[in-house]
């Protein structure tokens, strides 16, 4: 089982028992507010998508961990590494993705989570380079892209929702560990 621990988190491929707090945290208006079209999930929509990181894992070697906190062995929601085939203008490429509970905000466990995916990255998948996507208003993800060094690489809009996006990147070679 491929596991990533830091100080405060646990970084793991996904239980069943994970559903429910993940159903929580993607029903949460606040957490999907920048988000695609800003919709939440239901239970249901919410397994799918479980189980497409699972599909992610096997077919590529590496994609959304759960992040549990080791203390209390509670889900705080999910960080890992994904393709993201919604923006195609970007491909080939593997970004960084992060979604906890708003109860875990402002705590520094995103960037943790963030900088520990970077290494399994760079050191564990042999990848050079990441990117991250945000929404061009939602500052949170533009701060943990700046701790990690990220850059960037592109302005550009969902071709879905129209929403302006930002695309930062950092090559691996250069990333501090």
């Amino acid at each position: 089982m491929t596991e990533v621990r830091t100080p405060r988190l646990i970084l793991r491929r996904r239980h069943d028992d994970d559903l429910a707090p993940m159903a929580d945290i993607t029903a949460d208006p606040q957490v999907t507010r920048w988000v695609a079209d800003g919709s939440v999930q239901d239970l249901d929509q919410t397994a799918e998508a479980m189980q497409r990181w699972e599909e992610e894992w096997d077919e590529g070697g590496f994609g959304l961990f759960a992040a549990e906190l080791p203390a209390s062995g509670e889900a705080a929601g999910f960080v890992g590494l994904s393709v993201p085939e919604f923006l195609p203008e970007v491909l080939p490429a593997v970004g960084i993705s992060c979604r906890l509970g708003p109860q875990f905000w402002g705590q520094g466990d995103a960037s943790e989570g963030a900088h520990a995916t970077s290494e399994f990255a760079l050191q564990d998948r042999g990848l050079d380079r990441v990117i991250s996507i945000s929404a061009v208003d939602d500052d949170a993800p533009e701060n943990v892209m700046r701790k990690l060094g990220m850059v960037l690489a592109r302005e550009t809009t969902h071709p879905v929702y129209g929403i302006p996006l930002n695309v930062h990147a950092i090559d691996l070679t250069e990333f501090h560990a």
